[in-house]
């Protein structure tokens, strides 16, 4: 009696040959897919050649390190480096139109992406998905480039992309819904954790991030802390928590009612331009939907078994600690 045979795995192509496009290989063939690592760009021929070189030089050191640390056997590494393609510019065409995913990953200039994005749209087959990976452009501006806008989104991976579990797929009005079911679910079958986003600047990670970074380095440069002190907080107190809980949890967690409050104070003694609360939470202090203990916030808790939900987030939060070694009773 013979088993019913798997699906064919869906073939993926990266169009850029640089870091993103090798991290994204990286994860895919991790994943147990086929690879094509694709340049776009024409070169003579000891010119691709040195990229060619460089780019396995990389992943097999990207993959000999993800061993070395335990994440991976040792004896997976030349499995991975099997599955991975590097394709120069002349077999472009053929990989592109063997491709089911492309994830464009040139450089982040709209000429760029506006060369490249014509010869996905000439060279790729009609069902194929077009990704592109671009971390400032809005997926609205990359539109016009495509031949069917239906099946273009961009998916924002965070470095390392093979280790980085997120990737953020910012949508359009035009984009096909049953695209971004088929890329999320293609994310999630090689350990990824898809969200989705509209089309805006900075996404959701890159958007939060930057108010943090800048406020970081604000408070060196006041004197507040040092850069060491202020790592430190990030990685036992900041970092730790928001890895148990997410943000909007996190205020209904411990109530809108003290972001309201605490913004106000910030507001008047370090600056309103940075401090003020959006008017979403002034309206849901006024209607008394300030998180948890209300039973609504951002999330609604009515039907939530409050006291197994806190044990939950403690339960997170404590595997947080484990993780970094940091559970140890005091001295």
């Amino acid at each position: 009696m013979t088993g019913t045979a798997e699906p064919p795995r869906a073939r993926i192509a990266a169009a850029g040959a640089g870091r993103m496009g090798r991290g994204i290989a990286i994860a895919f063939s991790w994943g147990g897919h086929e690879v094509d690592l694709v340049d776009l760009k024409p070169r003579a021929a000891a010119a691709a050649t040195r990229l060619a070189d460089d780019a396995r030089a990389e992943i097999a050191s990207s993959l000999a390190t993800l061993a070395e640390l335990g994440a991976m056997p040792a004896d997976a590494i030349e499995r991975l480096l099997a599955r991975i393609r590097f394709v120069a510019e002349p077999g472009a065409s053929e990989a592109l139109a063997a491709a089911d995913v492309v994830f464009e990953a040139v450089p982040e200039t709209l000429d760029a992406k506006r060369d490249a994005f014509a010869r996905l749209s000439r060279d790729c087959r009609p069902d194929a998905i077009l990704a592109s990976t671009t971390s400032t452009i809005l997926v609205t501006d990359l539109v016009p480039m495509v031949d069917d806008a239906r099946r273009l989104l961009n998916a924002h991976w965070l470095n390392p992309a093979y280790v980085i579990p997120l990737v953020e797929l910012s949508t359009h009005p035009g984009c096909d819904p049953a695209v971004v079911a088929r890329l999320r679910a293609l994310l999630e079958d090689v350990g990824k954790v898809p969200v989705v986003c509209g089309p805006a600047p900075g996404y959701i990670v890159p958007r939060l991030q930057a108010l943090m970074m800048n406020e970081a380095a604000r408070m060196v440069d006041e004197g507040v802390a040092t850069a060491e002190e202020i790592d430190r907080a990030t990685r036992y107190g900041l970092g730790l928590r928001f890895a148990a809980i997410g943000v909007v949890e996190f205020i209904d967690f411990g109530g809108n009612d003290i972001l309201y409050h605490a913004s106000r104070y910030l507001a008047a003694t370090l600056s309103p331009e940075r401090y003020n609360a959006p008017a979403v939470v002034d309206r849901m202090m006024r209607e008394g939907r300030n998180g948890l203990r209300d039973g609504r916030g951002f999330h609604d808790y009515r039907d939530v078994d409050v006291a197994a939900y806190r044990k939950d987030v403690l339960s997170r939060t404590l595997a947080m600690l484990r993780h970094a070694g940091l559970q140890r009773p005091p001295r």
